[in-house]
């Protein structure tokens, strides 16, 4: 599982054109090093990590990854790989943080680059699941969840909306009996986001809906799903509801503005902002969708400035700005 990773790198190098050659040219290092680093043989060093990292544009996602993959954490995860049933807590912590790397790397690199990898990865993750037995089980568990969950992110990123579906359906599945709300909320949230991208509102609203409902859910998540379920409700010309969950998104303002859950780090105050943005939107208020979008994109850190998903919230904000 941890050699598989490079695949992510490898596909990001051919999506801009370039090939392995023309890379080690271009940074100055031997094609030789560089072809065992990219087919798994060999780990990165820092300095190529970095290197590999400012060519990618990645803003650190790719520096992290490699990070990850210590000699140590490769050892752990292959020991567990060899004997599932006796998985111990360095194992499951060193998967969590391969999976948090390959995470942010979406951010940068977009699904295409990543989806076969991380489908290995995941398949690997299910069959060690299966296999593992003792007191580190439960652990493992969310982090299956969690990666299933990423793979149908993946796809729904891609578009791929029937797989997506299913992997969401999986994950959400995984999440109930890992005992996870905030991992069970996610999965809802996610596929509300593949019936927006289908034009289904009242599936908008009925994914968002549950999601806000998860009892334990974070308070960050259930700031923005109660604005995307608004978001649905509008659409559907339901303008009481629609404001009313507005309002109880706005009330979770400073409950949500504390850190968000790992597994949803992206739920920062200026994130949340983009989401209320669309729910003003649907409500034909485009002054007030304006400027939440604005805000929020303008607050994105750096490394998600340029992320697919980010292109939805521009493409509302140039239709707040021309209405």
């Amino acid at each position: 599982m941890a050699d598989e990773f490079v695949d992510s790198v490898r596909r990001a190098i051919q999506r801009r054109g370039a090939s392995v050659r023309s890379v080690a040219r271009d940074l100055s290092y031997d094609h030789a090093y560089l072809s065992r680093v990219l087919s798994g043989k060999q780990s990165p060093s820092p300095q190529l990590a970095a290197s590999l990292d400012a060519y990618l544009g990645a803003e650190g996602a790719v520096i992290d990854l490699a990070a990850s993959l210590t000699g140590d954490a490769r050892e752990r995860i292959r020991r567990a790989a060899d004997c599932p049933t006796r998985i111990d807590g360095s194992a499951v912590g060193a998967l969590s943080d391969v999976l948090a790397a390959q995470r942010r790397l979406d951010d940068v690199l977009g699904p295409v680059p990543m989806l076969r990898s991380i489908s290995a990865q995941a398949a690997s993750a299910r069959e060690l699941l299966r296999e593992a037995r003792g007191p580190h089980r439960a652990a493992l568990a969310d982090v299956v969840a969690e990666w299933v969950q990423f793979e149908g992110w993946l796809y729904a990123s891609a578009r791929d909306d029937g797989r997506a579906k299913a992997l969401l359906d999986e994950a959400l599945d995984l999440a109930d009996e890992s005992g996870s709300p905030v991992l069970t909320a996610q999965a809802l949230n996610f596929r509300g986001y593949v019936s927006r991208q289908q034009g289904r509102p009242v599936a908008v609203a009925r994914w968002f809906l549950a999601a806000y409902q998860t009892p334990g859910a974070h308070p960050a998540q259930r700031m923005g799903d109660a604005a995307q379920a608004a978001q649905g409700y509008a659409e559907l010309g339901q303008r009481d509801e629609a404001r009313r969950l507005l309002d109880e998104a706005a009330n979770l303002a400073d409950a949500a503005a504390d850190q968000p859950p790992d597994t949803a780090y992206w739920l920062t105050p200026s994130f949340q902002r983009l989401n209320l943005g669309l729910a003003h939107l649907a409500l034909g208020e485009p002054a007030d969708a304006a400027e939440h979008i604005r805000g929020g994109l303008a607050g994105l850190p750096a490394d998600q400035q340029g992320a697919e998903w980010s292109v939805e919230y521009r493409e509302a904000l140039q239709v707040a700005e021309a209405a």
